[in-house]
């Protein structure tokens, strides 16, 4: 599936080959969070049965422990596209109007640091969630009139390292809210180990203990 970044910078073409080469790309390949693994795949099941895009998503928790790579798989399980963008990138609420009428039906649209959006550019999200359409207003004055544009149904996936910030309207709006747990020792170690694999390096199981520590 494309990955596009949008209004957000791109890493170099090693990097990005690297992470693409090492990300899983299914729930079976992602290794941890098994609560949050269990609930998702019943929820994508569920999902491709009815025909309907999943659910909006919340993940939150500290950096780091793999809330975008699970926006990718569940991408990838749905068979849509995923968009990537972030609170602070998006300026404008046209910035944000300009992204979800680019969306294609069931596509899911990421935004890390959702808890940086400002305050006109959330209430765009309302809409958006709740009734697969945005409100434009059309011209200035007395003259000026609201417009209604449907969009195609679309899942959002935020993600935050505060919770706190959120506001009460916009996290009433997700249908699931998933935290990450830090790693333990045994998934850290089997991370490792996979890694290993993928890249053809030869890695005893004391060595791949040793660099999950």
């Amino acid at each position: 599936m494309s990955e596009p970044r949008i209004v957000s910078p791109r890493p170099n073409a090693n990097e990005q080959h690297l992470e693409e080469t090492l990300r899983p790309r299914r729930l079976a390949e992602y290794i941890g969070q098994d609560r949050v693994k269990e609930s998702l795949t019943i929820a994508i099941r569920a999902a491709q049965e009815r025909g309907e895009p999943l659910d909006h998503l919340l993940f939150y928790g500290p950096p780091g422990l793999g809330k975008t790579t699970l926006a990718g798989i569940i991408a990838a399980e749905m068979g849509v596209n995923l968009r990537i963008t972030s609170g602070p990138a998006i300026e404008r609420p046209g910035d944000l109007v300009s992204i979800l009428t680019n969306l294609r039906p069931g596509d899911v649209l990421f935004i890390d640091e959702i808890h940086r959006l400002n305050r006109l550019v959330e209430e765009v999200l309302y809409p958006a969630m709740e009734d697969f359409a945005v409100d434009l207003v059309i011209g200035k004055g007395p003259a000026a009139r609201s417009v209604r544009l449907s969009l195609p149904p679309f899942t959002l996936v935020g993600a935050t390292t505060r919770l706190a910030l959120l506001t009460s309207p916009l996290r009433d709006r997700f249908g699931a809210t998933y935290r990450l747990d830090f790693y333990d020792l045994p998934a850290l170690r089997a991370i490792v180990e996979r890694a290993a694999r993928i890249l053809h390096v030869p890695i005893t199981p004391d060595g791949a203990a040793e660099i999950a520590r």
